[in-house]
């Protein structure tokens, strides 16, 4: 109201209809005017975000996660895991009773990624990037164990048989 006042135009002396504004006046304003656009237009976007919403859709909901199987070598199933805008693979299959390795391949220099955590197996290990750090234990139940990574975003899975 202070800036209405200062600059000479007091809010209630403006016109509420548009139609009694001089066209000088309406442009001032700074109102959006509708631009009619054609049919194709308005298809294409439409068809174009429906797609886009179906893609999220299936990303999240609908994909699985790549599942391996831990090799078993002297007595210790080992297996490789890819960091690198999460896990690959994301679910590990292991037998229980049996020592597990699992080695972390951390590509990714993002923070979130530098820490992995089995909360069932009270672990956290940080991983230096571009570095293949091995993490050891051994499940003694059958069940599904998750790991996570530091800030608890991104997931995966160590399934016991």
């Amino acid at each position: 109201m202070v800036l209405g006042i200062a600059s000479g135009n007091a809010v209630a002396q403006m016109p509420h209809n548009m139609k009694e504004m001089q066209p000088s006046q309406r442009d001032q304003t700074g109102q959006f005017q509708p631009i009619e656009q054609p049919l194709r237009n308005k298809i294409i976007v439409t068809v174009g975000g429906l797609g886009l919403i179906g893609l999220e859709l299936w990303w999240f909901l609908a994909s699985k996660p790549k599942s391996a199987k831990a090799i078993a070598q002297g007595g210790i199933q080992e297996i490789t895991v890819t960091v690198d805008g999460g896990y690959e693979p994301s679910q590990i299959v292991v037998q229980s009773g049996q020592k597990v390795r699992l080695n972390f391949d951390r590509q990714d220099a993002s923070s979130c990624l530098e820490e992995v955590r089995f909360p069932d197996f009270h672990i956290a290990q940080t991983l230096p990037l571009n570095r293949v750090t091995p993490i050891e234990f051994t499940p003694e139940k059958a069940g599904k164990y998750e790991f996570t990574c530091g800030m608890n975003m991104f997931r995966g899975v160590v399934e016991v048989l």
